[in-house]
């Protein structure tokens, strides 16, 4: 197993701090004392193994049982890598979102814009050899969020990445180019570097788009170093 002290480590204010005023929550659930370190066991490290036969892959949300969701359909492709831009294959990728109302398909949510019976939101696939995956989905709304007064998060899309155990596990968002709420929202803005912030910016790709079907986003996941993308939980 490699050194962890060869890997480069993130630049500073590229990832979220913990205790970040502006974003509310973060004041209840941030650590008030010095982490412990707790020793990785081969248990941790090694399992449990993901894999499409245990975990099907759900790549088209814009669809649920023959029947199409309600907004604008998009497609979302991209590519797992490592810090030198070599692929990550074989990385369970799974997402969530809201609807095209800003609604999420959960019971916590009782905000009062309308569910779509034909959407859920959730969706699963496994990075191929090159490191690449990909997802159609629905474009999410924006949805007010109550950290202050007229508070309302960006469209996003929530990611989360597993490695070869449960250990392993990563979380981020992707938003989409020309939000204008994206200046205004703390949780973007707790990443203090614009450039490494700028990093969970979906680019806009005209050879992605489908022609009369679905326009397309390319959104790069870089694990670690220098250029990594920023995690919620790094």
């Amino acid at each position: 197993m490699p050194d962890p002290a060869l890997f480069r480590t993130p630049a500073a204010g590229s990832q979220p701090l913990y205790d970040t005023p502006s974003y509310g929550s973060t004041a209840k659930r941030h650590p008030k004392i010095a982490l412990v370190p707790v020793p990785t066991t081969l248990t941790e490290a090694s399992g449990p193994r993901f894999s499409p036969h245990h975990f099907p892959a759900i790549a088209d949300l814009s669809t649920l049982a023959g029947k199409p969701a309600l907004g604008e359909r998009i497609i979302v492709e991209g590519r797992v890598m490592d810090e030198d831009g070599r692929p990550i294959p074989h990385t369970m990728v799974e997402i969530w979102q809201a609807n095209a109302a800003g609604r999420y398909d959960h019971p916590g949510d009782q905000h009062d814009a309308p569910l779509d019976p034909n959407f859920h939101g959730e969706g699963r696939v496994f990075s191929d050899e090159e490191g690449r995956y990909r997802f159609v989905s629905i474009k999410p709304g924006s949805y007010p969020w109550r950290n202050h007064p007229n508070a309302w998060r960006p469209n996003h899309i929530h990611f989360s990445l597993f490695g070869a155990g449960f250990a392993q596990r990563l979380i981020t968002q992707m938003y989409f180019p020309g939000d204008p709420l994206l200046e205004l929202d703390p949780i973007y803005l707790a990443i203090a570097d614009r450039a490494a912030r700028e990093r969970l910016i979906a680019r806009f790709d005209i050879a992605l788009t489908k022609p009369e079907w679905a326009l397309g986003y390319r959104f790069d996941i870089v694990l670690r170093g220098r250029a990594a993308t920023p995690m919620e939980n790094a």
